[in-house]
C-alpha cells in the first residue's frame, strides 16, 4: 500500500496522519516534501501519526530524521504518534529513540509541544 498523508492543524501544530508506508523511492518523496512545504509556511511544530504505517525502510527513518533536523533549524519540533510495534523497536535498536518524542496521545503530544517551546530543542 502506498503512502498517503492528510494534515490537519489543532493549534500551531500540524498533524500529519499518515496511512500505508514510507519506504524509498515515491514515499519518500512525498514526505520530505510534505514536511518542507509545511515548515515553508511557518508550520514548525509536526506530529507524524503513524498508527496506520505497517512499513518504514532505512530511507524512511533517514527522511524522518531529516524532518526533525529541519524542524529544529526552524525553531521548532517533529514528534512520533502512536507507532507501531515493530517500528519502536526499530528506533529503539537503532537508537533514535534518544532524539525522537514518542508520544501515545495526540492530546499529551499536543500540548507536549508548548512545554518543549520552552526546552533546549
Amino acid at each position: 500500500m502506498n503512502m498517503t498523508a492528510k494534515t490537519r492543524h489543532t493549534g500551531s501544530v500540524a498533524i500529519v496522519d499518515i496511512r500505508g508506508r514510507i519506504v524509498l523511492g515515491e514515499e519518500c518523496a512525498s514526505l520530505g516534501k510534505l514536511m518542507s512545504d509545511l515548515l515553508g509556511k511557518g508550520h514548525n511544530k509536526i506530529l507524524l501519526n503513524l498508527a496506520d504505517v505497517h512499513r518504514v525502510d532505512t530511507a524512511g527513518l533517514a527522511h524522518i530524521m531529516s524532518g526533525l533536523t529541519s524542524a529544529r533549524k526552524h525553531k521548532g519540533d517533529l514528534k512520533l504518534l502512536n507507532p507501531a510495534k515493530d517500528l519502536q523497536s526499530v528506533l529503539e535498536i537503532t537508537r533514535m529513540l534518544s532524539v525522537l518524542d514518542i508520544c501515545y496521545d495526540e492530546a499529551a503530544a499536543i500540548e507536549s509541544f508548548a512545554q518543549s517551546a520552552g526546552g533546549t530543542h
